[in-house]
C-alpha cells in the first residue's frame, strides 16, 4: 500500500469503520454488505472526487439507510474484525484494481468474506485481493 495516498488510505479506513458501525447499530450483516455493495452510496465512494467520500461513516451509513428505504435489523451479526476487515479490503479493493464495488461484490460476497477472514485477514491486503479474485476464478 506504500503507493497509496494518505486520502486512499482514510477512505479505506473510513468504509472499515462504517461496516463496524453497521454491526453496532444492529444491522444483519450479510444484508448491509449486499446492500451496500451495489448502492448509488458506494457508486460515489467510488467515484474519483464525491463530497461523500468525506462525510465520515456515521453520515454514509444515514444516506445509506435512506436510500435502501431502511437497513434490514437483527438477523446474522459477524464478528466486528470480520466487519471492518470486510469494509477496509473492499474499498482497498476498489483502488487496487479499478473494479467498482458492485462487480467486486460478484466476486467476493459476504460470506466468502466472512470464509475467508480466518486466513486472509492476515496477509498483505493487495495478496488477499488476489487469492480472493483467483478463488473466484477457479469456482467459475
Amino acid at each position: 500500500m506504500e503507493n497509496f495516498s494518505l486520502e486512499k488510505r482514510q477512505l479505506c479506513d473510513i468504509q472499515g469503520r462504517l461496516f463496524e458501525l453497521a454491526l453496532k447499530n444492529g444491522y444483519d450483516c450479510p444484508s448491509f454488505i449486499e446492500t451496500f455493495m451495489n448502492s448509488r452510496t458506494a457508486r460515489a465512494l467510488d467515484d474519483v472526487y464525491d463530497r461523500l467520500q468525506w462525510a465520515g461513516e456515521e453520515y454514509i451509513l444515514e444516506e445509506l439507510d435512506d436510500e435502501a428505504g431502511g437497513l434490514k435489523k437483527a438477523g446474522m451479526i459477524y464478528p466486528v474484525e470480520v466487519m471492518y476487515w470486510t469494509g477496509y479490503l473492499y474499498r482497498y479493493w476498489h483502488y487496487y484494481t479499478g473494479e467498482f464495488s458492485r462487480e467486486i461484490y460478484q466476486i467476493a460476497d459476504a460470506e466468502r468474506m466472512k470464509e475467508s477472514w480466518p486466513g486472509f485477514h492476515t496477509l498483505d491486503v493487495s495478496m488477499a485481493v488476489d487469492d480472493l479474485k483467483e478463488i473466484h476464478r477457479l469456482n467459475s
